[in-house]
């Protein structure tokens, strides 16, 4: 009878075992089927973690949940969602691969199980906006998608709880399907990523060949490279080889201060890096490398990572586009391909701009030579009226610098891209020019060029380097006429979009109550018809120990 009764609750204990087994399994498979609703429900992941972080609470009847994703480095853990408490943490806390038991997890790919003072433990590392030191147990999974760990899912209690193989075992498989519904989410979303960014090269390729002129085509560049790739700005910036400098062409950033930076040099920057190797390079940080020149416009603008492409076309770079997110990126092997090639759909498009400036020029050299001859002519019948007493060596040398300042600023044109010139340059060809041409064997004048460089359109280029020729002629056939030392110096200013070229000398002073305007010296009518008709500016000429003409014209 005893024995009897001892296989009896034998058996019961079984049955109870067995119905414990049974509520566990229907536990699990609850605990899946609600899982599978919110995947197949949301594509979104904040959405999809938020739900897995109710459902780990309610299945396993814990307190809390935290759901940590790894970013885009692979190399920290950031708080993704949150179920019970310090839900306005998430986004906040971030901890290293290895560092806390979350970031052990991680990093070893294995659970850990704690029943009671989970912050006893060695790994435990404490944040205040989670207050887990009032936590006594912890369960923390790894999310593995396939052999690659994505991230880690913890339950907590307030008391202390030895957690079943059952629940371990639903974390694992919750753990599994989230890992692999958002490693689908990605491969989703980098696909569509893909499908954009091919639009985009397919709209910049047709770009290529429209109408437009490439300030129009590199700024829909930008725009589309930016939108498409989801970056925060992109740039591209051209290669300046004579100064070995890059500079801003084409943004969608408005941030004056990155429009206004100083240019690259080759040697010094990242950029110039990438086009000295002819690869494109890649920095998680900017603010944190040393060789990105502008860490305080990225800390205020909101920079992070960086990637500058060289725009390169028969393997000669022209310039680089310089890719910008506002939080750490690894830039993929695809994304690197689509940038390579938007690179060299505008290293095509600059040299087709070139080369329709190219066969613009013999028309616009037409004209320009046309005006200038008509220039000339009209100079030659002034110097025939206003010369009758002058020798012919001096009329013919007066007409030859006049003639040359113009030249001066066909050879810059001729250096330069046809739609700007550099004044720089034509008043160093001028100065040379007038010093071998004027100052005679014996004489000791000094003649220096100072100030800023800028560029102007050809035709005020052109009526700026006649004037200048005149005041440099008249300072050294009349300032120094009768003295053989002395100094001349030309200054060029530009600020606030107004021009100020100054002739300077220390010859002879003017004459008492000098009039500019009832002089007859046929240089300075020159000088003040150019000023008033061609540059729509002031001239004024002065003797207060030294003889100072100044011109002044909106630029």
């Amino acid at each position: 009878m005893k024995q009897s009764v001892t296989r009896l609750d034998e058996a019961h204990e079984k049955i109870r075992q067995l119905e414990e087994a049974l509520a566990e399994k229907d536990v699990e498979v609850e605990a899946l089927r609600k899982l599978g609703q919110a995947i197949g429900s949301t594509f979104e992941t904040e959405n999809l973690l938020e739900t897995v972080a109710d459902i780990a609470v309610q299945v396993t009847k814990t307190d809390t949940c935290f759901i940590y994703l790894l970013d885009e480095t692979g190399n920290e853990l950031v708080l993704r969602a949150a179920k019970g408490q310090a839900k306005g943490a998430v986004g906040k806390i971030r901890l290293k691969v290895g560092e806390g038991i979350s970031g052990w997890v991680a990093r070893e790919k294995k659970n850990v199980a704690l029943a009671r003072e989970s912050f006893r433990d060695h790994r435990f590392k404490a944040f205040s906006e989670l207050a887990e030191d009032k936590f006594q147990s912890m369960l923390s999974v790894p999310l593995m998608a396939g052999d690659q760990a994505i991230g880690v899912i913890n339950i907590k209690t307030d008391q202390p709880h030895e957690y079943s193989n059952s629940q371990v075992l639903v974390m694992e498989r919750i753990a599994e399907q989230v890992a692999n519904a958002i490693q689908s989410s990605r491969m989703f979303r980098n696909m569509e990523a893909q499908v954009t960014q091919l639009t985009t090269l397919s709209e910049v390729s047709r770009s290529m060949t429209s109408g437009m002129y490439l300030d129009e085509i590199l700024q829909l560049l930008v725009a589309m490279t930016a939108e498409s790739m989801k970056f925060k700005i992109v740039t591209v910036m051209l290669l300046d080889e004579e100064k070995q400098e890059l500079t801003i062409r084409a943004t969608q950033s408005t941030s004056r201060e990155y429009i206004k930076k100083p240019n690259l040099k080759l040697g010094d920057s990242l950029a110039g890096k990438a086009i000295s190797e002819g690869r494109p390079i890649a920095v998680v940080d900017v603010k944190k490398t040393p060789e990105y020149r502008y860490p305080d416009i990225a800390r205020k603008e909101g920079l992070c990572s960086m990637i500058s492409v060289p725009l390169r076309l028969r393997d000669k770079s022209v310039g680089v586009m310089n890719c910008y997110t506002s939080k750490p990126h690894i830039f993929r092997d695809e994304e690197v391909s689509i940038l390579m090639a938007i690179g060299s759909h505008a290293a095509i498009a600059l040299e087709n701009a070139k080369l329709v400036v190219r066969s613009a020029i013999v028309q616009e050299m037409h004209h320009r030579v046309k005006n200038n001859l008509q220039t000339i002519a009209s100079l030659l019948r002034l110097q025939m009226h206003y010369s009758k007493l002058k020798s012919v060596e001096d009329v013919l040398q007066e007409s030859i610098n006049r003639i040359l300042s113009i030249a001066s600023v066909h050879e810059v044109l001729s250096k330069e891209e046809m739609e700007r010139v550099s004044m720089r340059k034509v008043a160093e060809n001028i100065l040379h020019e007038t010093r071998q041409a004027l100052i005679l064997p014996g004489k000791h004048i000094d003649a220096t060029l100072k100030g800023d460089d800028f560029m102007l359109p050809p035709a005020k280029a052109t009526s700026m380097a006649l004037v200048m020729n005149e005041l440099l002629q008249n300072a050294i056939e009349h300032g120094f006429k009768d003295i053989d030392t002395g100094q001349i110096e030309v200054s060029l200013i530009e600020k606030n979009d107004e021009v100020t070229l100054t002739v300077v000398n220390d010859g002879t002073p003017l004459p008492p109550n000098f009039d500019v305007h009832q002089n007859r010296n046929l240089g300075l009518q020159i000088v003040e018809s150019l000023v008033r008709d061609d540059l729509h500016g002031t001239f004024s000429i002065k003797s207060n120990g030294k003889i100072t003409a100044t011109v002044i014209f909106p630029k």
